[in-house]
């Protein structure tokens, strides 16, 4: 097990079970949460729980294998939450069965499509309280260990939930898994915002694990990146919040304002990774070659138009104070409100695409900023 990642052990549940014929549909399983032969089976377990038993309010992840969990919810007239797929729209949906539904309705309901004809979306201010939790797994230990697929969004649904006071530590957690997937997972693999489970279902066995590792008690804002928070609204509505409230919401890959750095000198600690944007250059005593606030965006798609990349950049959460379109010269320059603003989005806008076109993004040099807010079709010399 020495030097081996948690990617390893998913090439490793992926392979096996293709190879013996384990997986069911959808196919094949690798980068999912992988459906099994037998995962009815297992799902048969869930009632029997006490903590099933108790529960008023079940969140069940979407994914196949957990299909019949799903099923179980509605049919013990229990309230059944869903996460809307890649949290797009949404924390979850509450599943609404028509009224009178039949068992074969209520089997319809628990299928993907039935979660998206059959649901209406909970909001952040809904106040729910969620008695347990059902995650998938790519693989599990016996002492409650988890690996999900390596999205991360198992994890981060539950520390959102966490954030909102949804769930605590003491809300149990089950998934179910096919019985190769039950493998021994290294302690080292584990961070802290993993969320770990309480109960393992298969086919043939229950395995309670007794895990005492602390789960997430809210969103590790530092693990979450730009583009993140570009793809999903809800955890921007949710960072807005903690922001308001004053905690630190600092993301992954954003830096520290520019007045606190010392004169071309990193952060205590930083640590620059390949890829990202070099850190601007410190005031000269004259005041040459100040960071600009101003971003260059270059290698525009010939047929862009300006609301496109207008788009493009509110998904990425790097939306402009003014924006100078240069469409005809593929370019358009992005005006923040100081230099620290233009820096966070210089980060968030890295590898961005527009078409077919990986965009070119850079500071532009302070000195050309007449000739920027002019749209002058001149190229200005951006930062290195």
């Amino acid at each position: 097990m020495i030097g081996i990642s948690k990617q390893d052990i998913r090439e490793q549940i992926w392979d096996y079970m293709e190879s013996q014929n384990i997986a069911d549909f959808p196919r094949p399983v690798h980068h999912r949460i992988p459906n099994f032969k037998g995962a009815a089976r297992a799902a048969e377990h869930f009632p029997r729980l006490q903590a099933f038993k108790m529960a008023r309010t079940i969140k069940v992840n979407p994914d196949a294998p957990q299909k019949n969990a799903r099923f179980f919810v509605l049919d013990s007239k229990k309230t059944l939450l869903v996460p809307t797929p890649r949290l797009r729209t949404g924390l979850f949906n509450r599943i609404t069965p028509p009224p009178g539904a039949t068992k074969d309705i209520l089997r319809k309901c628990a299928t993907s499509q039935g979660v998206r004809d059959y649901s209406v979306p909970v909001g952040l201010d809904a106040k729910v309280l969620v008695d347990l939790v059902v995650v998938g797994s790519v693989a599990v230990s016996e002492k409650g260990w988890r690996i999900g697929k390596g999205e991360g969004y198992a994890d981060l649904e539950y520390a959102m939930m966490a954030s909102m006071g949804a769930v605590s530590q003491g809300t149990p957690v089950v998934t179910i898994v096919h019985d190769c997937q039950v493998v021994d997972i290294p302690e080292a693999l584990l961070e802290d915002h993993d969320l770990t489970v309480d109960y393992i279902l298969t086919p043939t066995r229950v395995i309670t694990t007794g895990c005492e590792r602390p789960k997430p008690t809210g969103i590790t804002w530092s693990k979450v990146s730009c583009a993140m928070m570009g793809r999903i609204p809800v955890l921007r509505s949710l960072r807005s919040r903690e922001k308001q409230a004053g905690r630190d919401v600092t993301l992954q890959d954003e830096r520290p304002p520019l007045e606190a750095r010392s004169q071309h000198a990193a952060p205590p600690g930083a640590v620059r990774r390949p890829g990202d944007p070099a850190p601007p250059e410190a005031s000269s005593p004259r005041g040459e070659d100040v960071p600009s606030d101003t971003v260059y965006v270059g290698n525009l798609p010939r047929d862009t138009r300006v609301s496109e990349l207008k788009r493009a950049l509110r998904e990425r959460g790097a939306a402009p104070l003014r924006l100078t379109w240069q469409g005809p010269q593929h370019r358009a320059f992005l005006h923040f409100q100081d230099p620290a603003a233009a820096q966070q989005a210089l980060s968030c806008l890295q590898g961005l695409h527009l078409g077919a076109n990986t965009l070119k993004v850079a500071l532009a040099r302070q000195q050309r900023a007449s000739d920027l807010a002019g749209g002058h079709a001149r190229e200005p010399h951006p930062d290195h």
